[in-house]
C-alpha cells in the first residue's frame, strides 16, 4: 500500500516536529516534507507533490490564505486544510470557499487529526461536518447568489444525493437513508461534483449555502 504523502506548512517548529512524530507513526501516512512559512509552503509543496498539506492560516512571509489561493491555482493541486486557533475563524472560512478541503482546530485530537488527513485523501465525506456547517450558517453572506442554470442540470435523484451531501453525510450514510451501495452513491456524487463544476465536497457544502440550497 502507498503512503499518503503529507506536508505541513506552520511556522511554530514544536508544533510541526509534533505532527511529524503523530503522522511518521502511521505506516498509512508518511510527511514528506515542512515549512516555516507561506512562501517556502508553496515552493515545496510544488517541489515534493504531497498529498495533502497541512497548512496554518496565520504565518509570517505569506499567511495560509494566501498561500492556499495560490497553490490551488496550480494543475492538479494537493488537498489542502487549513489549521486554525479558533473553531468560528473566517479565514478558515476565506480558505474553503478558495478550494481547501476543510479546516482543522490545532488542538483538536490525535485521533481527529489521522482521520482528517485519511477522510480529505480518500474524499468520501466532510471533515467535521457539523463544524462545517456552522462555520459557514455564521459567515455566509445573507445576500443570496442566485442558483446557476448547471443545478437545473441534475436529475431528480441527483439532486436528493445532493440535499444529503450538502448535510454532510458521508457516502455510507447516505447509502444507509437511500438503500442504495455506496458504489452507486459514490458515482452519483462524482457526476453531481462534474456537472456543478465543484471540486470536492466541501465545496458541494459551500456551493449549498451560497446558494440557498443548504
Amino acid at each position: 500500500m502507498t503512503a499518503i504523502r503529507v506536508a505541513l506548512v506552520d511556522d511554530q517548529a514544536l508544533f510541526r516536529a509534533g505532527i511529524r512524530m503523530l503522522v511518521d507513526s502511521q505506516p498509512d501516512l508518511e510527511v514528506v516534507a515542512e515549512a516555516g512559512d507561506g512562501r517556502e509552503g508553496v515552493a515545496m509543496v510544488r517541489t515534493t507533490r504531497p498529498d495533502v498539506v497541512l497548512m496554518d492560516v496565520r504565518m509570517p512571509v505569506l499567511d495560509g490564505l494566501s498561500a492556499t489561493a495560490e497553490l490551488l491555482a496550480d494543475p492538479d493541486p494537493p488537498r489542502i486544510v487549513v489549521l486554525t486557533t479558533f473553531d468560528l475563524d473566517e479565514a478558515a472560512a476565506r480558505a474553503i470557499r478558495q478550494g481547501a478541503s476543510g479546516f482543522l482546530l490545532k488542538d483538536a485530537d490525535p485521533e481527529l487529526l489521522l482521520a482528517t488527513i485519511r477522510t480529505v485523501h480518500a474524499g468520501s465525506s466532510v471533515i467535521a461536518a457539523a463544524a462545517t456547517r456552522e462555520l459557514f450558517a455564521h459567515f455566509s453572506d445573507s445576500r443570496l447568489v442566485p442558483v446557476p442554470r448547471t443545478y437545473d442540470d441534475l436529475t431528480q435523484r441527483e439532486r436528493e444525493i445532493f440535499a444529503l451531501a450538502a448535510r454532510g453525510l458521508s457516502n455510507a450514510e447516505i447509502a444507509a437513508h437511500e438503500y442504495l451501495s455506496e458504489a452507486t452513491v459514490k458515482t452519483h456524487v462524482s457526476r453531481i461534483l462534474a456537472k456543478l463544476g465543484l471540486r470536492d465536497r466541501v465545496q458541494l457544502v459551500v456551493f449549498a449555502y451560497e446558494h440557498g440550497l443548504a
